[in-house]
């Protein structure tokens, strides 16, 4: 509890305290759960104070504004790790394997093939999660429901490191329906990984089984 002269928690100290709640309510584990904090858009004097508090995971969107904003941010802080959680264009798949420790929008096997492609030629495997298209939406990139176990037997064959499955559910509606799903196709195919949950409904993510959230504006404020 606050006193009036005592200063509040920062963003990252409230958002952790919520992941801390929602893990002890479903009685998991807190540190099966990663914090990836969505920096896209957002300016390295607004990160570091992140760093500062300890936070190591970050999350960008596009290749080109990871590459341009980490370089030097990395060498000061070579702990970090950087995840991609946006759409990766074929063409982007060498620099993505060379900047990203992780890549949560795997979603179709053109994609798959240059990701192949590209980390045997780095001579290095980063993890993977295959992007679902949960809600079935038109305009939303991500794999059909359909086509999941074609896209990971692809993935297999071609010995790449997929960790689990990613989503975004529509917009506006609730979305633990659309988790519970994504946890039943990750079981159904073996996968431990299940990122999921983004400011507004973490809780609910973690509760059905997130093991990656990916938080942005509750970190950073609005876009």
């Amino acid at each position: 509890m606050h006193t009036p002269d005592s200063p509040s928690p920062s963003p990252l100290a409230h958002v952790r305290a919520r992941i801390a709640h929602a893990a002890a309510v479903a009685q998991r584990n807190v540190a099966d759960i990663t914090l990836v904090a969505v920096s896209k858009t957002k300016p390295a004097e607004a990160i570091l104070p992140l760093i500062a508090e300890g936070q190591l995971v970050f999350g960008e969107n596009r290749v080109q504004e990871a590459e341009a904003k980490w370089s030097a941010l990395r060498e000061a802080h070579p702990g970090v790790k950087l995840h991609l959680v946006g759409q990766l264009q074929s063409n982007k798949a060498e620099e993505a394997v060379r900047l990203f420790d992780c890549i949560h929008s795997l979603d179709r096997p053109s994609l798959l093939t240059a990701l192949a492609r590209a980390m045997d030629k780095a001579g290095r495997r980063v993890p993977l999660f295959v992007q679902v298209n949960i809600g079935a939406e038109e305009q939303k990139g991500g794999c059909a429901i359909a086509d999941l176990p074609a896209l990971l037997a692809e993935a297999r064959v071609a010995d790449l490191p997929v960790e689990g499955l990613m989503c975004v559910p529509p917009a506006g509606i609730e979305a633990a329906p659309f988790f519970a799903l994504l946890g039943k196709l990750a079981a159904d195919n073996g996968l431990a990984g299940l990122s999921m949950g983004m400011s507004d409904d973490f809780e609910t993510a973690i509760m059905l089984g997130a093991t990656h959230i990916r938080v942005g504006s509750a970190l950073f404020g609005e876009r």
